[in-house]
């Protein structure tokens, strides 16, 4: 039950197609799942290693990389984690993407860090400013107005 990689030129995407035997296997015959389309061109599919987890961890065990982990070097966690990615076999998303180029450009984890925080607290619901671990009295108008 060979699966073959296509890439369908119809809808642009990267497809896999599934036939019940090798004897059926054509090019010819393969139809895009995702349109139907019949414009297909076979991509060399990726080859994989079977490896144990105990190889798999060994690897990733690198001490210089571990070393520069314990140090928190931005350029050794970016290592990391596009090691990491490979490993699961998961390409990143757009933000980890973005968030591995800025560690491998030299930007701290502090820095990254004051990225994510909000630059200030919005305003407690009765309009006085909120303060953080501070709890807001719960002051309608109608009380303001009568005193």
């Amino acid at each position: 039950m060979p699966l073959y990689e296509y890439m369908c030129l119809d809808c642009r995407r990267h497809v896999t197609v599934f036939f019940r035997s090798m004897a059926t296997a054509r090019d010819e015959d393969a139809r895009c799942p995702l349109c139907g389309g019949a414009q297909l061109q076979r991509l060399v599919s990726l080859a994989s290693v079977v490896r144990s987890e105990e190889r798999r961890l060994e690897e990733l065990a690198d001490p210089g990389l571990m070393a520069g982990l314990e140090q928190e070097d931005p350029q050794a966690l970016a290592q990391f984690m596009r090691q990491m990615s490979a490993e699961a076999g998961e390409s990143l998303d757009d933000e980890l993407t973005e968030t591995v180029e800025r560690l491998e450009a030299g930007t701290s984890l502090d820095a990254l860090n004051a990225l994510d925080e909000p630059m200030h607290q919005p305003p407690a619901s009765n309009g006085a400013p909120s303060q953080p671990g501070v709890a807001q009295p719960d002051v309608a108008q109608s009380d303001v107005a009568q005193s």
